[in-house]
């Protein structure tokens, strides 16, 4: 029986076998970067759950690629995470503006005020 941690794990696998025959700075890189720019949150979450649980699986390269991508946005929303933020910021009620203050009235050196 598969589980969606099985087929994370793979494509993650499949990515560091691409990326590979870069070297090992550029490799990781790459895994970093893909994962970061193409997986949507939930696939990102479930992969980095699945490190959290010891990264069962996981290619070393691949292993140390995500453990650095997971540090790197601790904390930081993904694209998608950030996108929906605004979304939901720009569908929101808008904020009442306060009312306009009075003008403050002319100095005596205003020529206009000393008519």
């Amino acid at each position: 029986m598969h589980s969606p941690s099985d087929t994370l794990v793979r494509m993650a696998n499949d990515i560091g076998k691409f990326f590979r025959a870069q070297g090992e700075e550029k490799a990781l890189a790459g895994i970093a970067n893909h994962v970061k720019m193409f997986w949507e949150p939930r696939m990102k979450k479930q992969i980095f759950a699945h490190l959290d649980a010891g990264g069962a699986g996981l290619d070393p390269l691949t292993l140390k690629a995500l453990q650095k991508l997971k540090a790197d946005m601790h904390g930081m929303p993904t694209v998608a995470e950030a996108k929906a933020v605004a979304e939901s910021i720009a569908h929101a009620a808008p904020v009442p503006q306060p009312s306009q203050q009075p003008k403050a009235k002319a100095s005596g050196t205003d020529k206009r005020a000393r008519r």
